[in-house]
């Protein structure tokens, strides 16, 4: 087997993706564990030092576990799959991956260890911090009337509005603009490292916003 892919879920650290969010793509030279937002992870065989089978629950926790020596990672990095874990850890054996662990000739990647110094995070922290901040404060103007009794009715209304669209258009722009996402992505990050989020996030926040624009329509 030269190339093994799958598709399921992650966890990385205390985040959890669940399946179909994360793709797992290992050949003899490298492993990549893309989880979208909450990671995306590289390995060279001599960063691993075991893979083994991992369960929770049955079937609907379940996978493998890798333990790796990347200082810049979570140290918790987990593969959900459907799947018997046990035949995932043999399908990566037989790729060589895991026979190149010891190998004295292996190649050192630099353009792996570069990334991995940026640690798994797709999007530059400044960035997401500030959205984060503008979120928060975004609901607050609505919220905080509410709480104080200055505002009656229902609770939700431009600032929630607004919150939910700056995630649309967000969400919208990562996907079609490569000005925008070198702007909040890490150098050397890609689209395809946080395309199916920015999917899934536009499609959910362009369905609160059709029901919350009705209901607040509705209740004013």
């Amino acid at each position: 087997m030269n190339e093994l892919q799958l598709t399921g879920g992650a966890r990385i650290g205390m985040a959890n993706a669940s399946i179909p969010f994360a793709t797992l793509k290992v050949n003899k030279d490298r492993l990549e564990l893309n989880a979208s937002i909450i990671g995306n992870l590289t390995f060279q065989p001599a960063d691993i030092i075991s893979i083994e089978p991992y369960i929770m629950i049955t079937i609907i926790g379940q996978g493998i576990k890798i333990n790796h020596k990347v200082a810049n990672y979570k140290e918790r990095v987990i593969f959900w799959t459907f799947k018997d874990p046990n035949s995932i850890v043999r399908q990566i054996d037989e790729t060589g991956f895991l026979n190149n662990q010891n190998n004295s000739e292996q190649k050192i990647d630099r353009t792996i260890i570069e990334k991995q110094a940026k640690g798994g995070f797709p999007i530059k922290k400044e960035f997401a911090i500030g959205a984060i901040v503008v979120w928060n404060l975004l609901f607050l103007t609505d919220i905080i009337p509410f709480l104080l009794g200055d505002k009656e009715g229902f609770p939700i209304g431009n600032g929630v509005l607004a919150a939910i669209g700056l995630l649309f258009l967000t969400a919208l722009l990562s996907l079609i603009s490569a000005d925008f996402r070198r702007l909040i992505l890490k150098e050397g990050r890609e689209l395809s490292d946080i395309k199916k989020f920015a999917i899934l996030a536009m499609i959910i926040s362009g369905f609160m916003l059709l029901q919350l624009g009705i209901m607040t329509k509705f209740m004013n």
